[in-house]
């Protein structure tokens, strides 16, 4: 059967369709081609130009951060990224030499290197971020060896370094695997010590490879600035030596804090919070008692990730500036100086305290309760630190003027100074219409606020206030970083001392400072005491109201010195101890006079040391073996020290206590002459519970030395609470024993 041809009127069909769809096909490829290169002209011509071009990021040095003396705190080193490029490796055997050899170098897993050297269209897979020098160089000694041409390439990188481990680490803060700031001074001052990134931008071929270093263009990286800090690193060690210590001693739970600031300017020397962490490894837990909670948790469970977030945040926290808490004892400095201030009491007023006071038919009790203080003039209260007192002060003051105060002290708002995590206390103190407005429940908060209790205050606030009232009544601003500095080390900017206001006149703040001198002399501060220097100080002791632990206290003392001229002040504080004594002043004193003894030769300011004071001091024991013991025995007596001989020899073969030890003046040295002789030994007795005269008579009656810890013999109602050498212990006579001395009267 045959095929008809089409008619000629179906072929014109069939054209005229044709020509439709062409026509139609022509217009839909135009527009297109229009749309691409009309309306999103720009977005293909950035990946056009992302397929010509490659950018390589330059990392800037991250600036340094140096301490007052230009110690460097925190500092960047160069590291290096290793990095694979596999479009070209071009085999599987090299990928396999070099997952092999970069395992053994880096300790990465073989088979990690080997799937990313199998990617064949990457240009840019990492091995390993920020290795060290060495490695870097074993990695490129390792290329040349193999010969590989292209697979493999280093990256130049910082890493931020802390030379002093522990040092300042809650101040100091440190930074993330992209060396941002996350807390402290580091993430304070992030965008200053950053710096701004450079850029290689390469041209690459149709293939993707880079072309010749003529195609290249660079933009460099603009380093970050320096910081020069206020703190002093020599005096910030000798703060943490004696908190450290503090804090296992006591057994303090809740971590515990020391600033160190200069009264006249505002400075902080020192600012510490135990325990604390190694900013070079910040997520390793360093505390102990966080470590056995997270021990309780079942590892790698929700729980254990969720309570090691906790206690890394605990550890990262600067509690001297983060933690609002009651004040206790010391804040009756703030209310003895508004109300010199306001004329209400003067140094002659006098306040009798009966062991208790009713306020708002509440009996609060002194400490000394049911003893009493009797009458006790304006000074005599604070080296009590007499509650009932102080309620008398506070009302005789009124709500309306310790509030004002209590603002003008800048006790109810940020001080401002510059590092992260200053905490906003407006919500924990009373208010001027909680203090006026609301009948005897005013005068309730109004008698407790005075001894310092039913409010919080943040610790950097509460030092930067009595600095205030020490500096002749400026109330300055307070401030960490004094200097920064170009990548050239240029200074760009300087910080100056700033006077904020002033809140007492020079006449309160010389009688507060002869007040609080008085405090240590002859009061509750007296384990503060500092050979050779006048001392001022507050003790405090405060119960943490809103702790579901009854017991829970604070114990804390501010001290300064010299206090005819006041240079430096010390506020710290323990957070629940677990000791004998909670008081501050048996705990913290002490801790704080030991700091003032290493920061005052430190700082230049010399002792001067009274009659007393040279009649106790200690001398080291000069070396005698080998001497004629009549020639030994005049050098001894020339110093101040009492001589006892045992043996017929014409040598001193032995002497106790040995060359170089301390010995107070009138102390015995023991001279040996011959070998025989040496073997004698007397028993050490039991001093526990004796007073300073008795203790001292016991030993010196058995041939030994006492060496007074604790508070001055002299003062009397002393008793001994420890002794170096244990009872019953038989040692060689002239061994010297220390022996620890405490008040028999409670101490607040």
């Amino acid at each position: 059967m045959s095929v008809k041809a089409p008619n000629l009127s179906m072929r014109r069909r069939i054209q005229f369709i044709s020509f439709v769809m062409v026509f139609v096909i022509t217009g839909v490829l135009i527009a297109r081609l229009a749309y691409l290169n009309l309306i999103n002209y720009e977005e293909y011509k950035k990946k056009a130009s992302q397929q010509q071009f490659k950018v390589t990021s330059i990392a800037p040095n991250r600036g340094t951060i140096y301490d007052s003396l230009g110690n460097e705190l925190a500092k960047s080193a160069t590291v290096w990224t290793v990095y694979l490029v596999p479009v070209n490796i071009k085999s599987d055997e090299a990928a396999k030499t070099i997952a092999q050899g970069l395992s053994e170098i880096l300790g990465v897993d073989y088979d990690k290197i080997y799937e990313k050297a199998k990617k064949e269209k990457s240009y840019y897979q990492i091995v390993k971020k920020r290795i060290e020098d060495e490695d870097a160089d074993r990695v490129r000694q390792f290329i040349l060896d193999e010969k590989i041409k292209g697979g493999i390439s280093l990256e130049e990188d910082t890493k931020r370094y802390y030379p002093y481990g522990k040092l300042a680490s809650t101040v100091l803060g440190f930074v993330g695997e992209d060396n941002t700031g996350l807390s402290g001074i580091e993430s304070y001052y992030n965008k200053i010590l950053s710096g701004t990134p450079g850029r290689i931008v390469s041209a690459k071929n149709a293939w993707g490879s880079d072309m010749p270093y003529k195609y290249e263009q660079m933009f460099e990286a603009k380093n970050g600035n320096s910081l020069v800090l206020t703190i002093n690193s020599v005096i910030q060690m000798f703060v943490e030596k004696h908190l450290e210590t503090a804090v296992k001693e006591h057994d303090v739970r809740n971590r515990a804090f020391c600033i160190v600031m200069e009264i006249k300017t505002g400075r902080v020397l020192a600012m510490s919070t135990k325990g604390d962490y190694d900013p070079n490894e910040p997520f390793v837990i360093y505390d102990p008692n966080a470590q056995k909670r997270l021990d309780e948790l079942e590892k790698g469970s929700d729980e254990y990730y969720a309570q090691l977030k906790i206690e890394q945040e605990l550890q990262w926290r600067n509690k001297a500036v983060s933690d609002p808490y009651e004040p206790g004892s010391v804040f009756k400095i703030i209310t003895a100086s508004s109300a010199l201030e306001e004329n209400v009491v003067t140094a002659n007023s006098t306040f009798t305290c009966n062991g208790y006071i009713n306020v708002a038919g509440n009996n609060i009790k002194c400490w000394r309760y049911p003893r009493n203080h009797g009458t006790q003039t304006l000074a005599q209260t604070l080296q009590n630190s007499c509650n009932p007192a102080f309620i008398m002060i506070g009302q005789k003051l009124g709500g309306a003027l310790f509030y004002k105060y209590f603002d003008n002290f800048g006790l109810n708002k940020k001080t401002g100074i510059d590092i992260p995590g200053e905490a906003d206390n407006s919500g924990l103190v009373h208010s001027l219409h909680s203090l006026t407005e609301l009948g005897s429940e005013s005068l309730s908060y109004l008698s407790s606020s005075a001894f310092g209790q039913t409010f919080k205050v943040t610790p950097i606030q509460l030092i930067t206030a009595i600095s205030g009232i020490l500096n002749g009544g400026n109330l300055m601003k307070p401030y960490i970083v004094e200097q920064q500095l170009d990548s050239d080390g240029n200074i760009v900017e300087v910080t100056s001392p700033q006077v904020v206001r002033q809140v007492v006149s020079e006449d309160t703040s010389k009688q507060m400072a002869n007040f609080l001198e008085q405090v240590v002399e002859l009061g509750s501060g007296r384990y503060a005491k500092v050979k050779g220097y006048r001392i001022g100080g507050k003790t405090g002791t405060s119960e943490k109201l809103d702790s579901g632990d009854k017991s829970a206290r604070i114990s804390s003392f501010l001290g300064f010195a010299p206090a005819d001229d006041p240079q430096v002040a010390v506020l710290l504080a323990l957070d629940e101890p677990h000791s004998d004594s909670v008081y501050g002043s048996v705990i913290a004193s002490p801790v704080v006079g030991n700091i003032l003894a290493d920061i005052l030769p430190y700082l230049g300011i010399e002792p001067q040391y009274s009659e007393d004071e040279l009649s106790s001091m200690e001398m080291s024991v000069p070396y005698l073996l080998g001497e004629n013991p009549y020639e030994a025995s005049n050098t001894l007596k020339s110093q101040g020290f009492a001589v006892k001989t045992i043996g017929e020899g014409e040598k001193v073969v032995k002497q106790v206590p040995g060359a170089g030890e301390p010995l107070i003046k009138g102390g015995t040295v023991v001279l040996y002459t011959d070998a025989s002789a040496t073997e004698e030994t007397v028993t050490v007795p039991n001093v526990i519970g004796l007073s300073g005269q008795q203790a001292s008579k016991a030993l010196t009656n058995k041939n030994l030395n006492i060496r007074i810890s604790g508070i001055d013999i002299s003062q009397g109602n002393t008793k001994a609470v420890s002794q170096s050498i244990e009872a019953g212990e038989k040692v060689a006579p002239g061994t010297v024993i220390t022996v620890e001395f405490v008040t028999t009267d409670e101490l607040h």
